[in-house]
């Protein structure tokens, strides 16, 4: 599958299971309605699909991914349904801490700034 292929792909998975989410399709009260999908990696013969995803407030990540890891087998049945692939990939999810790592970052370079300028 050429990268452009796969890249689609993985676009697809992000938008179906975010709107599973949104949508209210998986009926689980500690999914939190504000989680996100941040990233989709495909591996390269599409059997396996890590879900990365991201909720407000902070605390909330590890219930919700809980929640979708439990109702992965909804989600994939309903991935194969919109997809239309030769085989649906097996989902795995993971918290993405990323955008905590980038404000990290951002009150280091915030606070080196008012250093030099003095």
């Amino acid at each position: 599958m050429s990268e452009f292929s796969q890249q689609r792909l993985e676009h697809r998975i992000m938008e179906a299971v975010g709107s599973l989410i949104v949508s209210g399709a998986i009926k689980n009260p500690h999914l939190s309605p504000f989680t996100s999908v941040t990233r989709v990696e495909l591996s390269p013969d599409n059997a396996a699909a890590t879900i990365y995803v991201s909720a407000v407030p902070d605390n909330r990540i590890d219930p919700s991914v809980k929640a979708l890891e439990s109702a992965k087998g909804f989600i994939q049945g309903r991935l194969g349904q919109l997809l239309r692939t030769k085989n649906t990939p097996v989902l795995t999810f993971r918290r993405d801490d990323s955008y905590r790592d980038a404000e990290k970052v951002n009150r280091l370079i915030d606070q080196a700034m008012k250093e030099i300028d003095g």
